[in-house]
């Protein structure tokens, strides 16, 4: 192994040792092969340390913590332990296309900020359909907390970050740590706090290059709905947001969040919050009407009507090619 890699791979993991495996080796089977890969384990866990052991490639390297401390404090133990320029983060049961890596390395080069953050396109995978996110890339001086969360369709956003896109300077990674105990908007959390820095820029590869499973029958921490919690977050970063920014999440993300407990004083509560704090706008009304008169099942199902998803067994978007890294 390298003692100076151009990138170290972060990947955090908890009990889920085939998921882990198989991140781990599409990493490894990078066509840019000057990496390292740290897989921080949450915790004792047996089953995932010895099914690692059995990969068999000198680049890999497992850290496992005391006790569980979740995924953002795994990620900033995993950066504190890079030794590469880069760190790019992927999560346990996300893959990569083989060429990630090698073309969000060229992107920095040519960047002339002096910390680029690179991110990609992806392939979001369900049991029900593939679709290829973001929908479209930020437009040049767009505000970047408008690009994340201002729609321009009724049951879809355009914009987007996932942790498994982003590669990052080690040094940033380590001056903006993932904040600990956040359970959802982790990425956007970290991303619109970092792009604040000097000398940061976000690029964008076009191509999707990593694979995001959304199996909908597994347990995920973003499919998780900490209301309380999440309101609480959003507040306490309102500077993140412009007004316009703010209204969109809100009316969204947080709407979504709530509508599920029916409960009528949250659907007034972000009203006024969106009105009170932000600028929004007729879509975003409606976002928020929409969301809380339609059972989720029926938006889904519009949504992928709308957007004009593919099968997953029909698409043949850039599935990877069976690689042999041992």
């Amino acid at each position: 192994m390298p003692a100076h890699p151009d990138v170290s791979v972060v990947i955090p993991t908890c009990n889920r040792p085939e998921l882990a495996v198989r991140a781990v080796r599409s990493a490894l089977a990078q066509t840019h092969r000057d990496l390292e890969v740290i897989v921080v384990v949450d915790g004792p866990d047996d089953d995932t340390t010895t099914a690692l052991a059995a990969v068999g490639d000198d680049r890999l390297r497992v850290v496992v913590l005391p006790e569980r401390a979740r995924a953002p404090h795994a990620r900033n133990v995993g950066a504190a332990e890079a030794r590469g320029r880069f760190v790019a983060l992927l999560d346990d049961d996300d893959e990569w296309l083989p060429h990630k890596i090698e073309t969000q390395l060229a992107l920095a080069a040519g960047s002339t900020a002096a910390q680029p953050i690179v991110a990609t396109r992806l392939i979001n995978r369900t049991p029900r359909a593939d679709s290829v996110m973001p929908r479209r890339l930020p437009a040049d001086g767009e505000p970047l907390s408008e690009y994340f969360t201002v729609r321009r369709g009724l049951f879809y956003g355009d914009g987007f970050i996932q942790t498994s896109t982003i590669m990052a300077p080690t040094d940033l990674l380590r001056r903006v740590p993932f904040t600990v105990g956040l359970r959802r908007q982790q990425e956007l959390d970290w991303a619109l706090r970092a792009i604040r820095e000097d000398g940061v820029e976000l690029l964008y590869a076009e191509e999707p290059l990593v694979l995001w499973h959304q199996d909908e029958d597994r347990e995920r921490i973003s499919l998780q709905n900490p209301y309380d919690e999440q309101l609480e977050w959003l507040r306490d970063n309102r500077r993140l947001f412009t007004p316009r920014a703010y209204a969109a999440f809100t009316l969204s993300v947080m709407s979504s969040m709530a509508a599920p407990g029916r409960e009528g004083r949250h659907f007034r509560e972000l009203l006024a919050e969106a009105r009170r704090h932000g600028r929004p706008g007729a879509l975003d009304y409606l976002t928020h009407l929409q969301i809380w008169a339609l059972p989720p099942a029926v938006r889904a199902r519009l949504r992928d009507l709308v957007v004009g998803r593919r099968s997953a067994a029909e698409t043949t978007t850039a599935t990877p090619e069976p690689v042999d890294v041992a």
